[in-house]
């Protein structure tokens, strides 16, 4: 069995604090999707290299100064250890697993020289672990108090570090010969915080903490005591996620409210401010100072953008959007009759249009407070089709946007559909067990049949070339074949499962379904029965399939998150492609066959190099 390569990635996790990192040269961007760590090269081939070996979700990164390491930390399930990779960025192959935490591994920091990486464990393990980097063994280790956030090397001294949580800031002597971490609890008087983000000056003279409430403060750690805070009248809302010090010496703030400030670094006081669309979970800033005495920096956020944004101390901020992706689960994806360059992708509240070879992009219609539950394109490519949660059928312009025409009520909530190749007709599923057929007009919209067998949601729907007649698969355990000319069941297909998928081959003589049962299933399209039946996943439900155009292959992709690829004659699984970090929702074979496209709850977009049998 092969392994199926992955060519290119959509999406950026940006509810990881920290997660997005630049690494030392200035050239190379580092974040977690999901499972994996993406590393782009920045410049004018944005090329991706993709580092796979974790078994659950990224939750922490960090790079070590002289950029030869890279160190990933993930999520696990309760009771389980949370492992912490090291990675070889020269090779972008990992070096060491090392596993002593328990579910989360919160934050990671290389020592300056590169020798000693520090790990802290989440709320359920809440420890601090010392590592040797090159033979990843443990050296010391120690409970830290209270739920504790987030964790600084300092910048000189590599046997030093810092960690702040609820209330409490500790600075940390790595007494190596006698392997002890010996805490120091920085004087704070009267003054109560919740750290959430740390960052240590040059020369290891003070630290500048982020907190929940707002402000950031300023720590003297020769004295361990707290000197001053800021901004002191305009509050960050939502706190203050994450902080960074500029190449000119001055603090920049990322909030939870998507403000970006520069704060002076004497006075703490507010020097420029902008303002993002959503929370700032990430910020670094880029090596070197601009002529103008300005500088640039990423910043990634919760809605899983990322921005560059140069800073002027004559102009302040000017932002460019440098990477989006959707933030939530993807629930279906299509491609254009023929046309293998763009596809379309149906998200929590609107449906985008991307572009294959660029992986970017192009188009974005947004409908607030609904969710989309499933696209596809007209065969003649002249209109997106889109089904909502809230009943309607939405139908867009594919080049501008703008919305065509809309069909209210035309399910209690849309699940499937699908256009005719005619262009007149629209077949819809909805949640409710009705499939629809409407007449599509220059001026109307109007219902020819509303067909009522279902007693389930309908999950797909695939029609035929000629639109004689359609499938519908349903959660009550049949796919109906449906005679469009008299609206009428033609034939039947039964199993013990909740169908999540069907489709035609491409000589229309054969269909395949999948579901809750972990099957992938062929049948005859004549009179519905069986002719072979496999095990597509041993461990979980598959949610969708495809069908390759010249009818040699099958994709399958469902809860145990790995993309499989079936030879259609043979029944048997050639390759297999792992990167996803949540359930699969949808797979789909480009027009032209050369890659696969599939999608996930992650809200991650994979472009798969298609393999040929083997």
């Amino acid at each position: 069995m092969g392994v199926l390569p992955l060519e290119s990635v959509i999406g950026f996790d940006g509810k990881v604090n920290g997660g997005l990192v630049l690494h030392p040269d200035g050239r190379t961007l580092i974040y977690p999707l999901g499972a994996t760590v993406v590393v782009k090269e920045l410049g004018d081939t944005f090329a991706q290299t993709f580092l796979q070996g974790h078994t659950d979700e990224v939750s922490c990164l960090t790079v070590s100064p002289d950029g030869r390491f890279l160190a990933s930390g993930q999520l696990s399930f309760m009771g389980f250890s949370a492992d912490i990779i090291v990675w070889d960025m020269e090779t972008r192959k990992a070096v060491h697993r090392m596993s002593l935490h328990k579910v989360k591994v919160q934050d990671l920091a290389f020592s300056p020289c590169g020798t000693y990486l520090a790990s802290l464990g989440g709320q359920d393990d809440n420890s601090l672990v010392i590592w040797d980097v090159h033979s990843g063994n443990a050296i010391c280790g120690t409970p830290v108090p209270g739920l504790t956030k987030c964790l600084s090397y300092f910048n000189v001294d590599s046997y030093k570090l810092a960690t702040g949580g609820g209330q409490s800031l500790v600075v940390w002597d790595f007494d190596k010969p006698n392997r002890k971490l010996r805490p120091h609890k920085v004087n704070m008087g009267s003054l109560r915080r919740n750290a959430e983000y740390i960052t240590v000056d040059d020369n290891d003279q003070q630290m500048f903490v982020g907190t929940s409430s707002g402000d950031v403060l300023k720590i003297a750690l020769g004295a361990c005591v707290y000197r001053q805070s800021g901004p002191y009248k305009s509050l960050v809302p939502k706190g203050v996620a994450t902080n960074a010090i500029s190449p000119t010496g001055d603090i920049v703030v990322g909030g939870g409210d998507g403000s970006v400030s520069v704060l002076d670094r004497e006075s703490m006081k507010i020097i420029a401010v902008t303002k993002l669309a959503s929370g700032v979970t990430s910020c670094v800033v880029a090596p070197g100072v601009h002529k103008d005495g300005g500088f640039g920096l990423y910043c990634g956020t919760d809605s899983c953008n990322i921005y560059y944004l140069k800073y002027s101390p004559t102009q302040g901020f000017l932002s460019e959007l440098v990477q989006t992706c959707h933030s939530q689960a993807v629930n279906d994806v299509a491609f254009p009759k023929g046309y293998s360059e763009v596809f379309a992708t149906a998200g929590s509240s609107d449906v985008r249009v991307w572009h294959v070879s660029e992986a970017r992009e192009l188009l974005r219609v947004s409908c607030p407070n609904v969710e989309c539950k499933c696209v596809s394109f007209m065969p003649d490519g002249g209109s997106i089709l889109s089904g909502w949660s809230d009943g309607k059928i939405r139908v867009f312009a594919p080049q501008t946007g703008r919305l065509m025409y809309t069909i209210h009520d035309a399910h209690k909530e849309v699940s499937a559909i699908v256009g005719s190749s005619c262009g007149g007709k629209i077949v819809s599923g909805g949640i409710e067990g009705f499939v629809r057929v409407w007449r599509i007009g220059p001026q109307s919209q109007t219902m020819l049949a509303s067909m009522k067998e279902h007693k389930g949601p309908v999950n797909s729907l695939a029609l035929r070339a000629n639109d004689s007649e359609c499938v519908s698969a349903c959660s009550d355990g049949s796919a109906i074949i449906w005679d469009l000319a008299t609206f009428h069941r033609r034939g039947e297909l039964t199993a013990n499962t909740f169908f999540k998928a069907c489709a035609y081959h491409p000589d229309e003589s054969q269909i395949v379904t999948t579901g809750t049962d972990r099957k992938v299933s062929w049948w005859e399209a004549f009179d519905g029965s069986a002719i072979r039946v496999v095990d597509g996943s041993e461990t979980a439900e598959i949610n969708s399939l495809d069908v390759s155009s010249d009818g040699t292959q099958v994709v399958t992709g469902g809860g145990d998150k790995d993309v499989k690829v079936w030879g259609y004659d043979e029944g048997a699984c050639f390759h297999v492609g792992k990167g996803h970090s949540g359930a699969i929702t949808k797979v789909k074979f480009t027009p032209d066959g050369q890659k696969i496209i599939t999608v996930g709850s992650e809200g991650a977009i994979f472009i798969w190099q298609n393999m040929p049998l083997e």
